[in-house]
Parts: C-alpha cells; sequence; structure tokens
C-alpha cells in the first residue's frame, strides 16, 4: 500500500499539467474597427488639468461656432442614443456612437435641455443599441451634467 502511495500525486501532476494544454475554442474573428485618426490640430488637455474649465480646450469662438440654431439642410435623423463622458483629454466637439457609419459632420439635440451642437461623428464599433461617448466640450454647450447619462437626438448627412 505504501508503494502505490507516490503514484497518486505524479498521475494528479500530469492531469493539471495537461489541463494547460486544452485551447478553449475560438469563433471567426470580426473585421477590425475602423481606426479614427485624431486631429492633428486638436488640443490635448495638460497634464495638471485638475477642473473642467482646465480640461476644457476649447475657445470662445469655437464654441460659438458648434452652437446649432437652425438645422443644416440635407441633414437626417440617425437615432436616438444615451450618451456618457468621453476622454476628458481629447479636445473638440465630437461623438463616438454605433450610430454613424463613417466619420464625419453631425449635430446632437439633448431630449432633457433641447440644446444642439454641432459635432465630429466617430463610428463606434458596437450594436446600435450601445450608448455612445461624448467630448466634454460637447456635454459642457448641451448645459448637461458631466456625470449624467443623457438622450441624444443624433443627426448626420
Amino acid at each position: 500500500m505504501l508503494k502505490r502511495l507516490p503514484i497518486f500525486p505524479a498521475l494528479a501532476l500530469t492531469l493539471v499539467a495537461g489541463c494547460a494544454a486544452i485551447e478553449a475554442p475560438t469563433t471567426a474573428s470580426a473585421p477590425p474597427p475602423e481606426v479614427v485618426a485624431a486631429d492633428p490640430e486638436a488640443r490635448v488637455a495638460p497634464q495638471n488639468a485638475v477642473t473642467v474649465e482646465d480640461f476644457d480646450t476649447t475657445t470662445a469662438a469655437e464654441r460659438a461656432e458648434a452652437e446649432v440654431v437652425a438645422a443644416p439642410a440635407g441633414e437626417a435623423l440617425l437615432g436616438r442614443t444615451v450618451a456618457s463622458l468621453g476622454d476628458p483629454t481629447l479636445g473638440g466637439f465630437w461623438l463616438e456612437t454605433p450610430l454613424a457609419a463613417k466619420p464625419g459632420p453631425g449635430r446632437i439635440t439633448s431630449v432633457a435641455t433641447g440644446k444642439s451642437v454641432a459635432v465630429e461623428l466617430r463610428p463606434l464599433d458596437a450594436a446600435r443599441s450601445a450608448g455612445s461617448r461624448l467630448s466634454l466640450a460637447a456635454m459642457r454647450l448641451l448645459e448637461v451634467p458631466l456625470t449624467d447619462l443623457p438622450e441624444l437626438d443624433v443627426y448626420g448627412g
């Protein structure tokens, strides 16, 4: 009986080592998501940024230009989305959304405030029902709290 005892630890070690060779089944890979090049002229927030004003690198002129009074001709409603605050270190007026098929100009309107902002629509590789990410500058112009998840109507050409 004592001579068989060393066999059990050796057998257990062999079985456990064999588990490392098992690979999980894989599915067909999806095409890589479209990479949106960053705007070379976009300003990045300083490393020591602390306040919302520090992170928002847009100028008063840029904010005035982004505020939309009338809907541009030729635009269509792409859908409604719920947005969270995107990367606050990236400047400009943009919306990363699965509602956009390709990068381009667009407009968003806050359902809560009725305010509209001209934005750059950036495709997001996700289901159309997935949420979106909105720039800090655009959230400020829409006058929605930064911690909110505002509903937005998204328009594009």
